[in-house]
């Protein structure tokens, strides 16, 4: 009599047991916030200046993308037109005040030219503190 070899593929079932649970899909880790995702590249020297900006950063120190959120945040915070603390009004009664103020104090040998250029100057106020001023257009 020949022995008939039972075919492996018929077996399997009966061998291993069956499974109870099912494992699901694997995910990737849950998002940590709400918003839209961005996505840009960046070149080396970028990468670098914002690698240096981060190791100027206390402890604990952002990681890439908390730096590049945090410096949106500062340039378009820095960029927003602010109200003037003062109304116009106020603004124009103080300007007709330091004017008389000037001329009160001017030499009256000056020239009526130089005057004019040196009130006009003074009235503006020093080029350092109107470049820095963020309530008023450049």
């Amino acid at each position: 009599m020949s022995r008939v070899r039972p075919d492996p593929a018929n077996l399997v079932p009966w061998i291993m047991k069956k499974q109870t649970v099912i494992p699901g899909k694997r995910r990737a880790p849950a998002a940590t916030g709400q918003g839209e995702p961005v996505v840009l590249r960046m070149k080396p020297p970028q990468l670098k200046a914002l690698d240096d900006w981060i190791s100027k950063q206390k402890p604990p120190f952002p990681s890439r993308p908390a730096a590049v959120r945090r410096l949106v945040d500062i340039a378009l915070s820095s960029s927003k037109r602010r109200e003037a603390p003062y109304p116009q009004k106020t603004v124009a009664k103080a300007r007709v005040l330091a004017s008389k103020a000037i001329d009160s104090l001017m030499d009256p040998a000056t020239p009526v030219d130089e005057k004019a250029a040196r009130k006009h100057r003074l009235l503006k106020g020093p080029s350092d503190f109107r470049d820095v001023r963020v309530d008023r257009e450049k």
